[in-house]
């Protein structure tokens, strides 16, 4: 008997296996649809850059869809505005959402708060098969459970009371009109499933929690519920979503199992942390993405430095810009890393270095760059720009541009007061005239006309040394004249520099 028994359990676990892996290869002749479904509940920020980038990557490396769906169930926390603001910071970072609430699809609407009339005809599947139950417990009485488990040291727990309830009791209930929500039924079975990140995870819900709430009192359902249907009606084949959510995938496998769905593959990705351990938090300003925008960062840039650490890639450690189209060729889920990943501040603004010079390459990009810079300088020197005095021809910004992409990280370090020069043309206001200094003047126009060789600081020093020596003057004296002509200010990079930066025809302008 126990040997027919043994075998018995067996026949059912084998037969589990193979109902699993036959269906697991039936996605290979599906069109890959995975989605990135953000709470409006505040602005998109670096961990959840990484997760819609994810996603987006995976998507494109399988030619499949890009789904944006906006979880919208919990109406107070929902900051206004922040969806606009969350598609705008998609599409700044170069992310293409193929359907979503600004890309009409097949599957919508694409905003949960939308879909209440779908959520209620499905909650009246699982209470039909009874996989669900009203719940009349009131807050009082869940309060006095959640303290006495804290008391005995226990974990908080909801002990499952109405689950119990006839359907008689039911019925009576809800004709007194007393409130209730509806609670899903775990089952003590232990689910297991095979993260694309983490391998094989065993964990029993039941143990550890009791029903959970899958429709609230207000009529709107909870992210455990809403989740399975949505993702279910919307053909999603893969959820790729933060490691914080992998505790509750038994419990959203059960649901699955309860519509005798089949449910989707699922990756959990490491959380983001801190240079110094500590988790990311949405409290962090500088961690939202429109923060990065307004400080200059370019999105291709941030792209990298999110990519940089964690894995994912089959690619060297080597610090490159890689464009989108890389990063899509490069993509490998399997290949993310399965511990906490630490982000290296120092490391963005090299990337943004890298992908400047990357604008700078690409003629239509650095025309915008151009645009950038004209506008920078009028918005920072109004005064200036009123009097006529500044020098923002486009030859001229695109010559500083290309002197200084390997010495810069972002387009407002043009902007340092020592760089001033760069674009306000100086005024003879401080310099008393001289026919020394005028004869001076004219021989070394004549003389940088001539030039024929680059005007580079260790020639331009050795040419103003000789030049002083010929027109007997020293050479402090030479210097300090030229930074009055060449920038009108007393102090600031040396001049041989100055004049390189600039290039031949400004410095004959000047």
């Amino acid at each position: 008997m126990l040997f027919l028994n043994y075998v018995k359990n067996h026949a059912i676990i084998f037969t589990k296996h193979v109902r699993y892996f036959s269906n697991s290869k039936s996605f290979h002749s599906k069109i890959v649809r995975v989605r990135f479904a953000p709470s409006p509940t505040g602005f998109l920020h670096l961990g959840g850059l990484r997760t819609a980038l994810f996603n987006y990557l995976f998507a494109r490396a399988n030619k499949g869809k890009f789904i944006l769906r906006i979880e919208d169930t919990d109406q107070t926390r929902i900051v206004p505005e922040s969806v606009q603001q969350l598609i705008n910071d998609l599409k700044w970072a170069g992310l293409e959402i193929d359907e979503g609430p600004n890309v009409p699809g097949a599957y919508g609407p694409y905003t949960q708060s939308q879909r209440t009339d779908i959520y209620q005809k499905y909650i009246k599947i699982l209470l039909e098969n009874k996989s669900a139950y009203h719940c009349f417990c009131t807050d009082r009485r869940l309060n006095l459970i959640r303290r006495e488990a804290l008391k005995a040291r226990e974990i908080p727990k909801y002990d499952n009371r109405c689950r119990y309830l006839t359907d008689a009791q039911v019925t009576d209930k809800l004709n007194k009109g007393e409130k209730s929500c509806i609670r899903f039924k775990l089952r003590s079975d232990c689910e297991t499933f095979e993260d694309l990140v983490y391998g094989n995870i065993a964990y029993d819900v039941a143990l550890n929690e009791g029903d959970p709430v899958i429709m609230k009192g207000d009529g709107y359902p909870t992210y455990h519920f809403a989740n399975v249907v949505d993702d279910h009606l919307m053909d999603i084949t893969h959820v790729l979503r933060g490691v914080e959510w992998q505790i509750s995938t038994t419990k959203h496998i059960l649901m699955y199992r309860a519509f005798n769905w089949e449910p989707p593959k699922f990756g959990h990705l490491p959380l983001l942390l801190n240079s110094d351990g500590t988790k990311l938090s949405k409290r962090q300003g500088d961690i939202h993405i429109s923060s990065f925008r307004e400080a200059g960062i370019f999105p291709q840039a941030l792209i990298n430095f999110v990519t940089h650490s964690g894995g994912g890639f089959d690619r060297d450690s080597e610090l490159r810009h890689y464009s989108m189209a890389e990063l899509i060729e490069l993509f490998n889920i399997k290949r993310v890393n399965s511990h906490s990943t630490r982000l290296m501040p120092e490391k963005l603004l090299e990337y943004n270095r890298l992908a400047l010079m990357n604008e700078i390459k690409n003629e239509n990009s650095l025309n915008n760059l151009i645009t950038e810079v004209k506008n920078m300088a009028i918005k920072l020197y109004p005064k200036e720009n009123e009097k006529g005095l500044l020098q923002l021809n486009e030859n001229h910004i695109r010559t500083i541009l290309v002197w200084a992409q390997n010495r810069i990280h972002k387009l407002s370090d043009l902007f340092a007061p020592n760089f001033s020069f760069l674009w306000i043309l100086p005024t003879i206001s401080n310099l008393t005239y001289d026919e020394k200094l005028y004869d001076i003047a004219l021989s070394l126009q004549i003389m940088l006309k001539n030039e024929k060789e680059n005007l580079k600081k260790d020639h331009l020093n050795i040419i103003l040394r000789d030049f002083s020596v010929e027109k007997q003057i020293r050479f402090i004296d030479l210097m300090k004249f030229l930074r009055l002509v060449f920038s009108g200010l007393e102090k600031g990079p040396g001049v041989a520099e100055m004049m390189e930066i600039l290039g031949k025809n400004e410095l004959l302008l000047r």
